[in-house]
């Protein structure tokens, strides 16, 4: 990570950062929806702390950190927090010509970093998926050097060998009710119809237009819809987002190509109460395991 000046403006460094740390809680917690969650609390921390931080000589390295502690208090909300300092052998060093290659590990699934302690999990994510140095690690971590390379080296050995494992678990599947609300509001969507949307909200909907704006109550989320009707880069399809319910946006001008981002709706009374709409945060879809 190279180092930004001390003086470096919050709001162009935490845009800069944003899918890099969100790539990192992702795989933390295991999941790009709750990584979002933390990053945005890891993001509020930051802005928060900024001022009184005094010169920062490493502000990236000192975001990963803000995130890393975030992540942490995530897992240990969710009663899933692994020991840090587990008793790793600290005399173990990690081989740069180990078998599984970077490339392998940085496409490896979020539930697969989830199997792992959180020492290795997060040295491996940093070193394999972020491209750090050792260094760097050792001052996210708050580690030393050996044990970094312990955690490390015993990482990508437990990755190596959860490769090998068969993924035989069983398929989600939408239920008829998310089926049928899911599949009107995406026909009317692709339809264009936004009167047919407008009646199917609630009237104190709330919109989080991740990493643009908020909005609350049916006349401000009209507008946006209204921003919808004047583009033409989207198609929507239901499916299933580690297994929430959810809509995948594709380019229609990219025709077999993957989803660009997803929304997420919640129901209340048969009407829509909330979406989250990631079309401006589109970072979130990397290492997303969806279904359609």
């Amino acid at each position: 990570m190279p180092e930004a000046p001390a003086a470096a403006d919050i709001d162009g460094l935490l845009a800069a950062m944003r899918p890099k740390l969100h790539r990192y809680c992702a795989r933390m917690v295991g999941s790009v929806i709750d990584g979002e969650d933390v990053l945005q609390d890891a993001l509020i921390k930051a802005v928060e702390s900024y001022a009184s931080a005094g010169g920062i000589g490493n502000p990236e390295g000192w975001l990963f950190r803000i995130a890393h502690n975030t992540a942490l208090d995530f897992l240990r909300r969710r009663n899933r927090q692994q020991a840090l300092r587990s008793g790793e052998e600290v005399d173990m060093i990690a081989d740069p010509a180990d078998t599984i290659s970077s490339r392998e590990i940085a496409s490896a699934s979020l539930r697969t970093f989830m199997r792992l302690p959180v020492a290795q999990r997060s040295s491996v994510i940093l070193t394999d998926v972020l491209g750090c140095s050792l260094k760097e690690v050792c001052d996210v971590l708050d580690f030393s050097l050996p044990a970094v390379k312990a955690a490390l080296h015993r990482g990508r050995a437990q990755l190596r060998e959860l490769a090998d494992e068969p993924d035989d678990l069983p398929h989600p599947k939408l239920s008829d009710a998310d089926r049928d609300r899911l599949g009107a509001y995406v026909a009317h969507f692709n339809a264009r119809d936004f009167d047919a949307i407008r009646a199917m909200i609630a009237d104190d909907v709330r919109l989080d237009l991740v990493n643009k704006t908020r909005m609350s109550g049916k006349a401000e989320v009209s507008r946006y819809f209204g921003n919808y009707s004047k583009v033409a880069d989207w198609h929507l399809v239901p499916g299933l987002v580690e297994a929430h319910p959810a809509i995948l946006v594709f380019d229609p001008n990219q025709p077999g190509s993957e989803p660009k981002y997803f929304m997420l709706l919640q129901w209340s009374a048969d009407k829509v109460a909330t979406i989250r709409d990631f079309r401006h945060a589109r970072y979130i879809i990397d290492g997303a395991e969806y279904l359609i």
